[in-house]
């Protein structure tokens, strides 16, 4: 499915080129231009820094924990032991942490968190919080 996506992606981006270019060098721009984009995102997805890390397991253990538990056993909320997120994508979690859970408590926590910080979060849950 991928492949077939970039084929269309492709395909069309030389389409759209300006008449009289060859489809090489629009591929080669629109490639450097993606290789770019992808170096620029592994720069800033950098892991939280020391301080920021002692700011989110305070989050984990009173924020999360008032609903979750304080040992995150559970309460309102599931529990969030590494043996309860087993064979959960690390990805919906993320999602989750993020967007919240319509209809339920779960409010979303895209406000405050960036991406890179809810997947340290679930990161830490999966190993287990220090006690």
């Amino acid at each position: 499915a991928l492949s077939s996506w970039r084929r269309r992606w492709e395909s069309n981006l030389v389409k759209r080129d300006l008449p009289g270019r060859c489809a090489k060098h629009a591929l080669l721009r629109y490639g450097l231009f993606g290789i770019f984009l992808t170096s620029a995102y592994a720069v800033l997805a950098a892991p939280p820094t020391s301080e920021r890390q002692g700011a989110l397991l305070h989050l984990l253990k009173h924020d999360c924990g008032s609903c979750h538990g304080l040992t995150m056993n559970g309460g309102l909320g599931p529990p969030l032991l590494p043996g309860d997120l087993n064979g959960k994508e690390e990805e919906d979690l993320v999602e989750v942490i993020l967007d919240g859970v319509p209809g339920t408590p779960m409010p979303p926590w895209r406000f405050e968190l960036s991406r890179e910080e809810a997947a340290w979060m679930v990161h830490r849950l999966k190993e287990g919080l220090p006690q």
